[in-house]
């Protein structure tokens, strides 16, 4: 395994973060408390020691399975991530949004459900347009000095709003975001026009989310369109298979058959080439695919194959940061996000 700094956080993580929204529920695809122990188990196994869930995951099913799983081990090797904004299914509506009610109540549930004091990276899931950022930021402050979480993050945001918290928190003298959640992989570079050079120029720690785009990059481009995502996806909000994206599929394809690897390592390890990168969330729920992004590591592109796969990206449509309402009816009616 390999390790990097977070951002200018100081934590040492590895290059990949498992992403947890596949363990718990009742969804056919998703998985149950002890195949998903055999997952975090191996990824153990494997180095990694990083993880990232959310209150809403299985309506904190996902958490409480992470927290059983880690309490075997000394939980303070690990780097826990979680996040908020909509709260769990049994939550009121004051458990919603990032109100300084709404976030004390959810930090408080998800330490409970993980089992631990303090947890190290708490995320907002999405922007609330009803709170100024200014009472969340506060409210997150706080959580600081009390101990309730170590650094704040945040996810899927527009470029002025993310910076427009970061200014805020320097006027403010209050705890600064340090880690950004974009959606961004191979066939969608939207956010490499604003966002991630921003993040860069200020050290925050970037963890992509879908760094395979629902399984896109996982397969041939026909191949795709008949799979349980690929059908509930097609005609989705997110521009899957817009612009030349069909094109960079079967480029990863081609490079994928002339290295003996799969078309997912080369993807991934397309993004552990990349400056912007600290490490990307995968949502994995399979021992083999897990192991398969680790071998991904030991990968190397030249220049000429990372130019190869990037050459024909054209620009896409804007998607991975719609309304609350909107995320909530996407997340329930496809089988893959964040």
């Amino acid at each position: 395994m390999e390790y990097t700094t977070l951002g200018n956080t100081g934590l040492e993580v590895s290059r990949i973060c498992v992403g947890c929204m596949g363990f718990g529920g009742s969804a056919d695809w998703k998985l149950g408390e002890q195949a998903s122990r055999e997952i975090i188990d191996r990824a153990i196994d494997l180095g990694i020691n990083f993880f990232d869930t959310a209150n809403k995951y299985a309506d904190g099913e996902s958490e409480t399975i992470l927290g059983n799983a880690l309490a075997e081990y000394d939980s303070e090797q690990f780097v826990i991530a979680t996040k908020g904004r909509w709260g769990s299914g049994q939550d009121d509506r004051n458990a919603q949004g990032l109100s300084r009610k709404a976030i004390d109540r959810q930090i408080q549930n998800s330490r409970d459900r993980l089992g631990v004091e303090t947890i190290d990276l708490y995320q907002l899931h999405r922007w609330d347009d009803d709170t100024p950022i200014e009472q969340t930021l506060r409210a997150l402050d706080d959580a600081v000095s009390r101990g309730d979480i170590r650094y704040m993050g945040a996810s899927s945001m527009w470029t002025y709003q993310f910076a427009e918290s970061l200014f805020a928190s320097e006027r403010l003298n209050l705890e600064p975001f340090t880690t950004m959640q974009p959606f961004y992989n191979l066939v969608y570079r939207e956010r490499e026009r604003e966002l991630l050079p921003y993040c860069h120029e200020k050290n925050i720690g970037v963890l992509p989310w879908s760094p395979l785009e629902h399984g896109y990059l996982t397969r041939p481009d026909e191949e795709w369109t008949t799979t349980t995502r690929g059908e509930g996806l097609v005609d989705n909000t997110h521009p899957v298979r817009e612009g030349n994206n069909p094109e960079i599929n079967r480029r990863v394809k081609e490079l994928a058959e002339e290295k003996g690897v799969s078309m997912a390592q080369i993807s991934i390890a397309w993004l552990f080439h990349n400056e912007y990168v600290d490490a990307p969330i995968l949502g994995t729920t399979s021992i083999e695919h897990l192991e398969d992004a680790v071998e991904a590591l030991n990968i190397s592109l030249s220049t000429s194959d990372i130019e190869h796969l990037e050459e024909p990206y054209t620009p896409v449509r804007v998607s991975g940061w719609d309304s609350a309402r909107e995320r909530m009816d996407y997340e329930t009616e496809t089988t893959g996000g964040e």
